[in-house]
């Protein structure tokens, strides 16, 4: 295995990593500004992030995460999903690249009919709209989701959609137009991984309610966020129908693979910034009559840091490897362990990261309280710690039998 960057991936490398240092790291501080003025509940996106879609498409950085489209491989895009996250909030998005919609797109692109992805697919790959994926309950322990109970009712040339799901993130933003909704059609199946279905719902069909919009530590996360939705009596045509009955599963399984990396990808990103932070910081604070940067702590925490992001950044590309030489499945474990490895090790560098700013570390002043947010939901997101390890363990132990 090679791990270099190919030429293709080195030149995108170049021009992404360019238009990082003169666009967006500088959009951050105009980021933050425009959304101190928008207020708290406010879910407009900034208008600074629309320019930097723009110029973003300009330079031709533009829907890298799909094979089709770039040409890139898994192997060729963590490199550049791993820059992006460095910026997590706005970078992913300047380049239409920003989780839900990378995997709603992929399922789109997989799965839809051609009168879909003229409807759907087409306007998400232009940045014209935004999209959500409806699958956790709150009644439910969802990270099995053979529990979801929420219905999906063949009623003439329509379904009928009944139920309530949260954490549907990105729903609140107004610019959110259609949710993957994964439910119940057939509750009767035998087979449990058949029971479920992904059917496209209108955020503006009648009978879709917002009940809320959910906090992460305290913050509404706008102007993404993450909404609780009703759903009573919703009438959508069969014709929204994903692949056909029952097969929501298997659409899962080819929408989380890709999705499952991205995300370790980023995160190796966020934490490589917050150890650029942390070096920053404590080569400018004296403690004691001593610098923190010379404190036998801080080396070590630096050291360790720079440890661990090499040790998960090695993994995620192995895995991305595998992806692309023998498929998603073969490498469930690979991607399954990166899941695990990848945010742990991000919320151990930013936390030491936060250590080494004191107070600062969990004020706005600085990106790492909201940095140790994004990476603490991510050992929940596309299925929490517990499962993937339960599954790692079962593919180990098969290797013994």
């Amino acid at each position: 295995m090679d791990f270099a960057p190919s030429k293709q991936a080195a030149d995108y490398m170049d021009r992404l990593s360019e238009f990082m240092d003169s666009h967006v790291y500088p959009a951050e501080a105009v980021y933050a500004e425009q959304r101190r003025r928008a207020g708290d509940d406010d879910h407009t996106v900034p208008p600074v992030v629309e320019d930097l879609k723009i110029e973003g498409r300009r330079r031709g950085l533009w829907n890298l995460f799909l094979p089709d489209i770039s040409g890139l491989t898994n192997l060729e895009y963590a490199p550049l999903a791993e820059i992006t996250g460095r910026s997590p909030v706005i970078a992913p998005e300047a380049i239409n690249c920003a989780a839900p919609d990378t995997g709603n797109m992929e399922v789109l692109h997989l799965f839809g009919t051609p009168e879909q992805k003229e409807r759907w697919l087409k306007p998400l790959l232009e940045g014209e709209i935004r999209s959500a994926f409806a699958m956790t309950e709150p009644d439910v322990a969802s990270s099995d989701a053979t529990n979801i109970s929420t219905r999906i009712e063949r009623d003439g040339d329509d379904y009928v959609i009944n139920g309530r799901k949260w954490w549907t993130t990105g729903a609140p933003d107004p610019r959110c137009k259609i949710l993957i909704f994964m439910g119940k059609s057939s509750p009767a199946n035998a087979n449990k991984h058949q029971q479920q279905s992904m059917i496209l719902v209108p955020m503006e069909a009648k009978g879709v309610r917002m009940v809320r919009k959910l906090t992460v530590f305290g913050d509404d996360d706008a102007p993404h966020g993450h909404g609780e939705i009703e759903f009573k009596d919703v009438r959508v045509p069969a014709t929204n129908m994903l692949l056909g009955e029952g097969r929501g599963f298997e659409i899962a399984q080819g929408r989380l693979g890709p999705g499952r990396i991205h995300h370790c990808m980023r995160v190796i990103g966020l934490a490589e910034r917050a150890l650029e932070l942390m070096c920053k910081r404590v080569k400018s604070r004296v403690s004691f009559g001593k610098p923190v940067a010379e404190r036998t702590v801080t080396l070590e925490r630096i050291a360790n840091s720079r440890i661990l992001i090499d040790q998960a950044r090695l993994l995620v590309l192995n895995a991305a490897w595998m992806m692309d030489t023998v498929g998603n499945k073969v490498a469930r474990k690979e991607i399954a362990m990166i899941k695990v490895a990848a945010p742990n090790m991000a919320l151990t560098v930013i936390d030491w990261a936060i250590q080494a700013h004191g107070g600062a570390g969990v004020c706005e002043d600085f990106p790492l309280a909201a940095m140790y947010a994004k990476a603490r939901t991510l050992r929940l997101a596309d299925g929490p710690d517990e499962v993937h390890r339960n599954q790692i363990g079962k593919l180990e132990l098969a290797r013994h039998a």
